[in-house]
């Protein structure tokens, strides 16, 4: 008996060593709370772009423009960037995870397609449900596969019907694939903090975007071209599917953004990862220190100042002389990894598609705006003038001439507005330490 009562103590003044210890580990200093170390990676897909600054705008060596453009010495924090333009099959992805949400939150309301709650609480038991995409990869929603049982009945609403039906086929309902959102403006809540008036809510973007590509751009952009087979083609066939995608407005893109946020942070979420900072897309500064690839005062992404090589083969996918579109081996657009990429490892910043960034447009922004990680940012209301409507473009486009593949060339298009010949890319912030450019 005696040793089970010296056991006990022994016992007793280890645990109570042990609380002791542990309220006393900071010797009553302030050490800051304890966290797991980070080690940042660059993302799937994706460059790292260092940090460094750079003269934005026309360099000396563009004639035309140098005495009259406005340039600006600005600097650029660290960032990574999509090493392609997205792709028709990346965009996909996002369509499939809106069809298969609505499909099987309107249609099917299966729940097996669910999280199934766990025993003692979580937010499946206060009444939120979340979809299984683990379930949903290996029992496909669509699936008509011998032994799984078939939706088809239940997602028959999803098609076309009536009149709309062509030979009677079953073709998904485009117009009803929409992605709805909630983003924080952090400029408007920065705007809003001394307003005694403004709520946290009036800082929060929401939104529905009807998020499939316009096909009929191919048409619609070019008059009296027969270019029905790329309208018929070029978001579905698989021939396509490493090719740029186009056809997406301005808030088209942005919304992948979001998505693309929301996507990996599940991930992250679900087995303690640390989160990355949000997918956007690149401000114009962004965008043009890219494309230099960290060369200084150059015309065009691979250097310049010509847009041929020492063997004569062009270097871009753009509009050459009066408009031999196939002598640079591209007519329409050509593969996302075609042409050697600049010296960060982009490909394409100049040419193929012309691509959106997030970046307001004014032909005066670079008189005004910051020279440390510079951009004009505006969000459009409904009822604002056109004029406001504007965003930045970048890089030039197979249908166009060599000026607009130059660094500095800057031009808009309207935020609501899909074109054939533009497309996008996205960045995100890199956290941490920017490693500076030598």
């Amino acid at each position: 008996m005696k040793f089970f009562y010296f056991l006990f103590f022994i016992i007793a003044g280890v645990v109570l060593a042990g609380c002791q210890s542990k309220l006393s580990s900071d010797r009553g200093e302030v050490v800051g709370v304890r966290q797991r170390s980070f080690r940042p990676t660059v993302p799937y897909g994706m460059v790292y772009i260092p940090s460094g600054s750079f003269l934005m705008g026309p360099v000396d060596q563009d004639i035309t423009f140098s005495t009259i453009g406005d340039n600006k010495q600005v600097t650029v924090p660290s960032f990574f960037m999509d090493e392609t333009e997205l792709s028709n099959s990346k965009y996909r992805q996002f369509v499939n995870w809106v069809r298969d949400s609505i499909a099987i939150t309107n249609y099917l309301k299966d729940n097996k397609y669910y999280v199934q709650p766990k025993p003692g609480g979580g937010a499946a038991n206060r009444g939120k449900k979340y979809i299984n995409w683990d379930y949903v990869a290996k029992y496909p929603v669509w699936s008509d596969r011998k032994g799984q049982p078939s939706n088809n009945n239940k997602l028959n609403d999803m098609y076309y019907q009536g009149d709309d039906r062509v030979f009677d086929r079953n073709e998904i309902d485009v117009r009803m694939l929409k992605y709805v959102y909630a983003k924080m403006d952090l400029r408007v809540a920065a705007n809003n903090q001394n307003d005694k008036t403004k709520r946290r809510s009036d800082a929060i973007l929401r939104d529905t975007i009807a998020i499939y590509p316009d096909t009929l751009v191919w048409l619609s952009n070019f008059t009296y071209a027969a270019n029905e087979p790329m309208a018929q083609g070029y978001f579905s066939h698989p021939a396509y599917q490493n090719y740029p995608v186009v056809g997406v407005t301005w808030k088209q893109a942005r919304a992948f953004t979001i998505w693309r946020t929301r996507h990996y942070a599940a991930y992250s979420e679900s087995r303690h990862l640390e989160p990355r900072l949000p997918y956007d897309l690149p401000s114009e500064a962004q965008f043009e220190y890219a494309a230099r690839g960290g060369r200084i005062g150059t015309n065009y992404p691979w250097g310049g100042p010509y847009i041929k090589n020492a063997r004569g083969c062009l270097l871009a996918n753009f509009k050459p002389g009066r408009g031999n579109y196939s002598d640079d081996g591209g007519i329409y657009t050509v593969n996302v990894h075609s042409y050697f990429p600049n010296d960060y490892g982009l490909y394409n910043m100049a040419g193929n598609v012309a691509e959106w960034t997030s970046s307001a447009y004014d032909a005066a922004a670079s008189t005004f705006v910051n020279d440390l990680s510079p951009t004009f940012a505006y969000e459009a209301k409904k009822n604002d003038p056109e004029i406001l409507k504007r965003k930045v473009i970048r890089g030039g486009s197979f249908k166009d001439v060599g000026y607009f593949l130059q660094n500095s060339t800057r031009s808009y298009e309207y935020q609501d507005t899909a074109k054939a010949y533009i497309g996008f890319r996205c960045i995100t912030s890199f956290v941490g330490q920017s490693i500076t450019k030598r």
